[in-house]
C-alpha cells in the first residue's frame, strides 16, 4: 500500500471525482476503510488518509491485471467484511481480474502486474504452459503442479494465478528433402501416437508445419543428400537398427548408398555421414590396386589386394582404399624397358614362368604393361644414345665389376646400374672450368667455381690442347700412359688425370697454376731476382726465360720423362737464379750495370769450346730447353742506394731544364722589347690623327651653332603667332557651342518635367479611383455576409445563443445549490474568508489561519 498524496494530512476536505477512490484510516480502531467518488469527503480529528485520491483501475476488453491479497467474497459476490469492520484479504494469494467496470484496490491489496494485454498465440504457434498449484481446468482435466502442455493457436490465452507460462514455440517448417531431429525430454507420446522414452530420438520428415509437443525439443534440422551417378553418401551405424530400406545394421557397420538405391537419403537418427564417396573412374589406359577389397558380401578381406584395369567406373566401398593411387598404364617404346620384382610367388603368364619373391627381371618395349598385385615396378629405364665420344659407367650389382660403354645405344639389364666417378675436388674444378690452359692463363688465379655440375657416371673426358700432354694411371694396372694433344682423353673406371701444381707469380710461388696438361712450348716464363755484387750492392732483376720441351712422342721413355719433375717452372728458375747470382756476386755494381747482359746470359747458358755463350740451357731430367734470357728491368734493393741514383737523375734533369728556361726567357724578353717599340710607333702616329679630326670638329661644331642660334629664333616667332591666331579662333568657337548647349539644357528639363507632372496627375487619379471601386465592393461583401449569417443562424437561433450565457450561469448555480453568487472581473479584491462563511452558511466551522492582526 501506497502512501497517500502530499497535502493529505493538512487538508480536511477532500473532493473525490468520479472513479476515484482514497483509503482513510481511523485512527481510534486502527481500521482503513474505502472512499469512492463522486463525493466530499471531510476528514475526522480521528483520521487521516493514508492513499488517495487515486483513480480506479480499468481493464480494458482484451487485458488483464494480477491482484496480490484479493479481497474475499461470498457466494453473492459481496466483500466480507471481520468484525472489526476490517475487509478480509486472501493473504499471499493471486487474483487475476479481466475486461470490467472500473474498480478500486481495498486497502491491503496490491496491484502486483499493471493491465496487460493478453497474449493472443498466432496459428502455428503454442504456449508451453507449466502449472505450479493442482487445480482441475475448464475441460474437467485435473493438473498436478509440474505438469506441462501447450495451448496451441490460433486463440488468446486466458491467465490463470496456478499456470505460468514457461515460453512461446513455434512451428518448424520442414521442407522437401528434410527432415526435424526431435528429442524427448521425459516419457511422452508423440502427435504419431508413438510411445518415446526419455532421451530418445527420432526424425520427422513429413512436410509442412510440425509443432514440438510440450515434452519435445527440437536437435537439428536435417537436410536430405542428393545423391547422383558421381557421388554415394558412406553412413556409418552408431548402434544396431532397421534402416529405411529394411536392413538391419549391427553397431559400427560402414556402407554406402548409391543412386541405385534411393535419390535422396535423410540420415537417421543412429545414422552418423562419414562423407560423400566420389565415383572412381579409369579409361582405357587406367588402372589402380585396392587395398582390402569387400566380397560380394560386402565382408572386407583384410590384407589382399585386388587388381582393377580401365576402362570402368566404381565407388570405393567403406574400408577401401587405393594403394597409390589412379595409375596410369605403362607404354613403353622400343628404347624402353621394366624392371620388375616379385613381392610374393606366383605364375608370369606372359612368360610361363614362376617367379619366387625377390626375384628381378626385365621386360622391354614396345608393348603396354600392367603389373600385377604381386609384382612391383622398380624402376623404367630407357636406352642411352652415346656417340663415340661419350660414354657411361656402368655396375654390375652382382659381381660389382665396372667398366665404360662407349659408342653405342646401350639400355642396362635388371643386373646392371650406373656407377658415378669420384674425381678429386681440384681435377673437378679444372675439368668444370673448361679452360685453354695457354689461351686463358691469365684467368687462372680468378677461381671461378663451376657452372654446371658434372653427370658423374658419363665418362670423363678431356680435350687435349695442341703441343700439350696430359698423363693418366690407371690405379688398377699400375700404369700411366701420356697423352699428346690435340686429342680427346676418355678415363676409364680406374684411370685418373695427374694434377700438375706449378709456380707461378713475380717472383716464383709454388702451387700457384693447378692443370692437368703440360704445355710442351715454346712458351717463357718471368721472375724476379735479388742479387748482391761485390762491391755489396743489391739489386733486384726482372728475367724473362724462353723455354720448351723436346720429347719423342713415338718414344714412351721420352714421353714419361717430361712429366718426372712436378714443378719444371719452379726448378728451372731456382737453378738459373743460383746461377745469376752466383756470377754477379764476383763483379763490381759498375761493371755489372755496364755489362749486365752479358753477365746474365753467360752465367746461365756457359761458354762452349771458342769461348762463345751458348743458346740454351738443358735440364736433362725432363728434356727443359732454356732458349733466351731477357733482363726487363734492374733495381737497387737498398732504399739508400735508390734515393741517390734518384738523386743524380734528378740532378742532370735539373741541369737540363734550367738551361732550356734561361735561353726560352731570353728569347722572350727580345721579343718582348720589338714588340714595345712597335707600340710605341703605333701610338704616335694614332695620336697625330686624333688631333686633326679634332679639329675639324670643332669647326662643324661652330658653323652647326651659328645656324642653329638663327634658325630657332625665326621659328620661335613664327610658331608664336600661329599659336595666337589658333587660339581666338577656338575661344569664338567654344562660346557657340557653349551656348547651344545651355539652351538644349533648359529645353530637355522643361520638357523632363512637364511630363512628370502629366504622369503623376494620372497615376493620383487611377489610384483613387481604385481605392473608391475597393471600399464599395468591401462594404457590399461585408453587408453580404453580415445577412448572408444572420439568414443561416435565424432568429431563433440568435435568441438561443443571447440566452445562454446568464441561463447556463443560473443551472450551474442550482446545480451547485448556491444561494447567492459573487461575480467579479478578477482586479477588485474580494473578502474571501467572509464569502466563504456565507457560501457554506453554517455546515461546519472554518478554521482561520491566525494573522497579525490577531496578535
Amino acid at each position: 500500500m501506497t502512501s497517500a498524496k502530499k497535502g493529505s494530512d493538512e487538508s480536511s476536505l477532500f473532493r473525490i471525482p468520479p472513479y476515484f477512490y482514497l483509503h482513510v484510516l481511523d485512527q481510534n480502531k486502527n481500521v482503513t476503510r474505502l472512499e469512492i467518488g463522486p463525493q466530499t469527503f471531510i476528514r475526522q480529528d480521528n483520521e487521516r488518509v493514508v492513499f488517495g485520491p487515486e483513480k480506479m483501475i480499468t481493464v480494458p476488453p482484451r487485458h488483464y491485471c494480477i491482484i496480490e491479497n484479493p479481497i474475499m467474497r461470498d457466494k453473492d459476490g459481496v466483500v466480507v467484511i471481520d468484525s472489526a469492520g476490517q475487509v478480509k484479504l486472501l493473504h499471499a494469494d493471486q487474483e487475476i481480474r479481466l475486461a470490467q467496470d472500473p474498480f478500486p484496490l481495498y486497502p491491503g491489496e496490491v496491484l502486483k502486474q499493471v493491465v496487460t494485454p493478453l497474449k493472443v498465440v498466432a496459428p502455428n504457434s503454442a504456449l508451453r504452459l507449466r502449472a505450479i498449484l493442482d487445480f482441475e481446468d475448464e475441460t474437467g482435466e485435473k493438473r498436478t503442479a509440474g505438469d506441462e502442455w501447450l495451448f496451441e493457436g490460433p486463440g488468446t490465452y486466458i491467465p490463470r494465478k496456478e499456470v505460468v507460462v514457461e515460453e512461446t514455440i513455434r512451428a518448424t517448417i520442414i521442407g522437401p528433402n528434410q527432415a526435424i531431429r526431435l528429442r524427448a525430454r521425459k516419457e511422452c507420446m508423440d502427435r504419431s501416437g508413438a510411445t518415446r522414452v526419455t532421451g530418445e530420438e527420432w526424425l520427422v520428415k513429413k512436410t509442412g508445419a510440425y509443432l514440438p509437443g510440450a515434452y519435445e525439443e527440437v536437435v537439428d534440422m536435417v537436410n536430405a543428400f542428393v545423391l547422383t551417378e558421381k557421388k554415394a553418401l558412406h553412413l556409418r551405424s552408431l548402434r544396431t537398427f532397421k534402416d529405411d530400406f529394411g536392413v538391419t545394421r549391427k553397431n559400427g557397420e560402414e556402407w554406402l548408398i548409391t543412386m541405385s538405391d534411393t535419390e535422396t537419403h535423410i540420415p537417421g537418427v543412429y545414422e552418423e555421414v562419414v562423407g560423400v564417396v566420389n565415383i572412381t573412374t579409369l579409361t582405357n589406359r587406367q588402372y589402380c590396386v585396392i587395398l582390402d577389397p569387400v566380397d560380394d558380401k560386402g565382408r572386407p578381406q583384410l590384407g589382399k589386394k585386388k587388381l582393377v584395369k580401365g576402362e570402368k567406373s566404381f565407388f570405393l566401398m567403406p574400408g577401401e582404399h587405393l594403394e597409390k593411387g589412379i595409375q596410369n598404364v605403362y607404354i613403353m617404346g622400343e628404347d624402353e624397358g621394366l624392371i620388375l620384382r616379385a613381392n610374393e610367388k606366383f605364375t608370369d603368364t606372359e612368360e610361363d614362368q614362376e617367379r619366387n619373391p625377390g626375384d628381378r627381371w626385365m621386360i622391354r618395349g614396345p608393348k603396354e604393361y600392367v603389373p600385377p598385385v604381386e609384382v612391383e615396378v622398380v624402376m623404367r629405364r630407357k636406352a642411352i644414345p652415346l656417340d663415340e665420344n661419350e660414354g657411361i659407367y656402368v655396375r654390375d650389382i652382382k659381381t660389382g665389376k665396372v667398366r665404360d660403354v662407349t659408342g653405342e645405344t646401350y639400355m642396362l639389364s635388371q643386373d646392371e646400374e650406373l656407377w658415378e666417378k669420384e674425381l678429386p675436388p681440384a681435377v673437378e674444378n679444372l675439368l668444370s672450368q673448361a679452360k685453354d690452359p695457354l689461351a686463358d692463363r691469365g684467368d687462372r688465379a680468378k677461381g671461378e667455381a663451376p657452372s654446371k655440375p658434372r653427370d658423374k657416371t658419363k665418362v670423363v673426358t678431356f680435350r687435349v690442347p695442341h703441343n700439350a700432354a696430359v698423363q693418366i694411371y690407371d690405379y688398377k694396372e699400375k700404369k700411366a700412359r701420356v697423352v699428346f694433344g690435340p686429342e680427346l682423353v676418355m678415363l676409364g673406371p680406374d684411370e685418373q688425370f695427374t694434377q700438375l701444381s706449378l709456380s707461378g707469380g713475380k717472383p716464383k710461388k709454388p702451387n700457384v697454376i693447378k692443370s692437368l696438361c703440360l704445355l710442351l712450348g715454346p712458351d717463357f716464363c718471368t721472375d724476379i731476382v735479388v742479387v748482391e755484387t761485390a762491391d755489396h750492392a743489391r739489386l733486384s732483376l726482372q728475367l724473362s726465360y724462353n723455354w720448351h720441351f723436346e720429347a719423342d712422342k713415338s718414344s714412351k721413355e721420352d714421353a714419361d720423362k717430361i712429366f718426372s719433375v712436378p714443378d719444371f717452372v719452379g726448378d728451372s728458375c731456382k737453378a738459373i737464379a743460383s746461377r745469376v747470382r752466383g756470377a754477379v756476386a764476383q763483379v763490381q755494381f759498375d761493371d755489372f750495370h755496364k755489362n749486365s747482359a752479358r753477365i746474365i746470359r753467360s752465367s746461365v747458358f756457359g761458354f762452349d769450346e771458342k769461348e762463345k755463350v751458348r743458346d740454351r740451357f738443358v735440364f736433362p731430367q725432363n728434356n727443359l730447353y732454356i732458349t733466351s734470357i731477357d733482363i726487363q728491368s734492374v733495381e737497387p734493393v737498398d732504399q739508400r742506394t735508390r734515393d741517390a741514383l734518384q738523386k743524380s737523375v734528378q740532378l742532370a734533369i735539373e741541369i737540363t731544364t734550367n738551361s732550356q728556361e734561361a735561353a726560352a726567357r731570353h728569347e722572350a724578353e727580345r721579343l718582348e722589347q720589338e714588340a714595345k717599340g712597335r707600340l710605341e710607333r703605333q701610338k704616335i702616329s694614332d695620336e697625330a690623327e686624333a688631333e686633326k679630326a679634332r679639329r675639324d670638329l670643332l669647326e662643324l661644331q661652330s658653323l652647326s651653332a651659328a645656324v642653329e642660334s638663327t634658325g630657332q629664333a625665326k621659328a620661335e616667332a613664327q610658331s608664336r603667332a600661329e599659336s595666337a591666331r589658333i587660339e581666338g579662333e577656338a575661344a569664338v568657337e567654344q562660346a557657340k557651342l557653349k551656348a547651344q548647349a545651355m539652351k538644349i539644357e533648359a529645353e530637355s528639363e522643361l520638357d523632363r518635367l512637364q511630363r512628370a507632372r502629366e504622369a503623376e496627375l494620372k497615376y493620383i487619379k487611377e489610384q483613387n479611383e481604385l481605392e473608391m471601386n475597393k471600399s464599395r465592393e468591401m462594404a457590399q461583401i461585408e453587408t453580404d455576409k453580415f445577412k448572408n449569417m444572420v439568414d443561416a443562424i435565424g432568429a431563433s437561433t440568435l435568441q438561443a445563443m443571447a440566452c445562454a450565457g446568464p441561463e447556463m450561469q443560473v443551472k450551474m448555480l442550482q446545480a451547485l445549490g448556491l444561494k447567492s453568487t459573487l461575480i467579479t472581473d478578477g482586479n477588485t479584491p474580494i473578502n474571501l474568508f467572509s464569502t466563504a462563511s456565507g457560501l457554506i452558511g453554517g455546515l461546519m466551522p472554518i478554521k482561520r489561519p491566525r494573522t497579525d492582526e490577531d496578535e
